[in-house]
């Protein structure tokens, strides 16, 4: 594999790994789909992890704008699910620090951790295993801009959009692998439906 995988030898290792799966599958949004990503599954061997993670880190620096200030970045996660990566990023980059914001349902907002603050004018590169719908980037990028932090780009392993995944122009958008998954929110008319199956419910 290249230090820089390419989408097919991307895709390749989640298949292998059970990472994405084929089917018919319904999220917790409601929306259902043709494919599913389950990145904690490619994530359990440690070289797969590595690997996907240094080859990130090899396209963030193509950024010349990232590039000159690698040493003062700090990466920032939209949740646990994607510190693997974050960390693997930081680790390649020799970036400046790792943390993360999380919450404790779907209704609540993300915060971080208690006395974890952001500094005004701190650099930060947000990253995670995946992004679909990208509502937590857009919150993410909301918290850091109240406390007036600056974001620096997205960078993510797989960007597996869904129809109303909001654009994050002008912010660089950094991915390895793009998922062209079918969606639908109607089960009755849904085009991607076997007949008599019924949706796997997937939790994230």
């Amino acid at each position: 594999m290249q230090l820089v995988p390419t989408q097919d030898e991307v895709v390749a290792l989640l298949r292998e790994t059970g990472a994405l799966r084929e089917g018919f599958f319904q999220y917790p949004s409601g929306l259902y789909s043709n494919q599913y990503l389950q990145m904690a599954l490619a994530f359990k061997q440690f070289q797969h992890s590595k690997v996907l993670s240094v080859g990130l880190s090899r396209q963030i620096r193509t950024n010349a704008e990232i590039r000159a200030c690698i040493a003062d970045i700090s990466i920032v996660a939209p949740a646990v699910g994607g510190l693997p990566v974050a960390f693997g990023v930081c680790e390649a980059l020799r970036a400046k620090q790792v943390y993360w914001a999380e919450r404790k349902s779907d209704a609540e907002p993300l915060r971080f951790r208690q006395f974890l603050e952001q500094t005004r004018g701190e650099k930060i590169l947000l990253v995670d295993d995946i992004l679909r719908t990208g509502s937590k980037m857009q919150q993410l990028i909301h918290l850091a801009q109240e406390t007036g932090a600056e974001v620096m780009g997205i960078a993510v392993v797989v960007y597996q959009p869904t129809p109303t995944a909001p654009s994050f122009d002008p912010l660089p958008l950094f991915y390895l692998a793009k998922l062209d998954s079918q969606y639908c929110a109607d089960n009755e008319v849904c085009a991607i439906k076997t007949a008599g199956l019924q949706p796997t419910k997937v939790w994230f």
